[in-house]
């Protein structure tokens, strides 16, 4: 089954048929919420808001593990992260969909692993390519079908928030080849490889990040709820044509 990561401007799929939720207790605590199950196009996916229904949750104080927990343990097989980001490249412009394909992460004292504790053997995943190749081309597919532009590939880099950056930070981000600045991105693309989940995410670059275009002196964020929901509509489309096109 298909299971879907809302982030900041996607706290529910106004599109989603609910079927029922499911309140899930997991061995790493609570999750951000219950888990929504519904059909999207008569097409069955499960929803968990990641900052909460009533977006309550910073970033740094998700249980990451027991979200994508939750999601596996109900019988998710692949999952689709919804993000805000700031842009640093300069075609990464507010209101631009983009599907990372890389990541830095620049988090610190999150809960990042399954595979802790004196009493398990350390296991060690591959973590090349931290997206899965397979659903980044499904959704490029369905971009494609939904006639929404939606870019392919860069690198984002996660912060550990809740402030955003400065924009020296912004600077020694791009040195390392970041193209877009978000706070979830990790542990969240990590753990869902602990698990065998195929995860993708669709990143929606919601202003310049500190430093750039309009966010030169400071970053307006009382503009950045006009500018992610039109974005998050085209990200509805885009999942929709993705649940047609692969029955699923």
């Amino acid at each position: 089954m298909l299971a879907i990561i809302g982030g900041t401007g996607l706290t529910q799929l106004a599109n989603l048929e609910i079927t029922h939720r499911q309140v899930m207790r997991t061995p790493y605590g609570e999750p951000s919420g219950a888990i929504t199950f519904g059909r999207l196009r008569q097409h069955e996916v499960m929803f968990i808001a990641r900052h909460g229904y009533g977006h309550t949750i910073p970033p740094h104080e998700v249980n990451y593990r027991a979200n994508l927990w939750a999601l596996h343990d109900q019988g998710a097989k692949r999952v689709i992260a919804v993000a805000a980001v700031g842009g640093i490249r300069a075609d990464l412009v507010p209101g631009v969909l983009v599907l990372p394909n890389q990541i830095i992460d620049y988090t610190h004292g999150r809960e990042f692993t399954y595979f802790d504790g004196r009493d398990r053997s350390v296991i060690h995943i591959d973590f090349t390519q931290p997206y899965s190749s397979k659903m980044r081309q499904q959704i490029l597919d369905a971009a494609k079908i939904a006639k929404v532009s939606c870019l392919d590939g860069g690198v984002y880099g996660a912060t550990q928030g809740p402030r955003l950056d400065t924009a020296a930070e912004i600077n020694r981000l791009e040195r390392d080849g970041v193209d877009m600045v978000g706070m979830t991105g990790m542990p969240e693309a990590s753990l869902a490889k602990e698990l065998g989940l195929d995860y993708a995410a669709i990143a929606v670059v919601v202003n310049h990040a500190a430093g750039r275009g309009n966010s030169r002196e400071s970053i307006h964020l009382e503009n950045i709820s006009s500018v992610a929901q039109p974005a998050m509509a085209k990200v509805r489309s885009i999942l929709e044509c993705m649940v047609d096109s692969d029955g699923n």
